[in-house]
């Protein structure tokens, strides 16, 4: 489990462009949102990365850069960059599970007669500071009742204004 305040694993992942994402190269103004969602086969992630790309100017002008993260394969990945309309919200593919677990990410296993990958990760949603610390996370174990974006939105509106401290970090 990861614990606000304290660094998290670096990832190091092949985007959808063909560029790499490397988390600890990012220089955001003041977080790099990590999306994690289940793949290609999730009417709910789709629907969620879709209202993400939407609103990706909103996070940008709050100094937060998203990014879309899952363990699909490039052949599964490349259909998500095609077919979905997430605009330009950067497109990360491959996580290996064991680093899926590094994050704290449930893990399930393909249903009988699905186009789900044998095996993949349920959704997560983090917020990282410039320096590479955990500030927010939201974790889940199915696909359902996500985090509201206009929420997160005016979530970090009010961290930024107040200067809201990490939570959650007494052990």
């Amino acid at each position: 489990m990861l614990t606000p305040g304290q660094s998290v694993p670096d990832l190091d992942l092949e985007l959808t462009i063909g560029a790499r994402f490397q988390l600890s190269k990012q220089s955001p103004k003041n977080f790099t949102m990590l999306v994690f969602y289940r793949g290609k086969h999730c009417p709910i992630c789709k629907r969620y990365l879709e209202e993400l790309g939407g609103k990706l100017d909103k996070f940008t002008a709050l100094g937060v850069t998203p990014f879309a993260i899952s363990m699909d394969s490039r052949e599964r990945a490349m259909v998500t960059h095609e077919e979905w309309d997430t605009h330009d919200l950067p497109l990360a593919l491959g996580l290996p599970e064991d680093q899926a677990r590094e994050w704290g990410l449930f893990i399930s296993e393909k249903r009988e007669d699905s186009d789900e990958p044998e095996r993949f990760s349920e959704p997560g949603l983090f917020l990282i500071k410039p320096d590479g610390t955990l500030y927010f996370e939201e974790v889940q174990s199915a696909p359902f009742a996500r985090p509201p974006l206009d929420e997160m939105l005016s979530a970090i509106q009010f961290v930024l204004e107040n200067d809201y401290p990490v939570r959650g970090t007494a052990s």
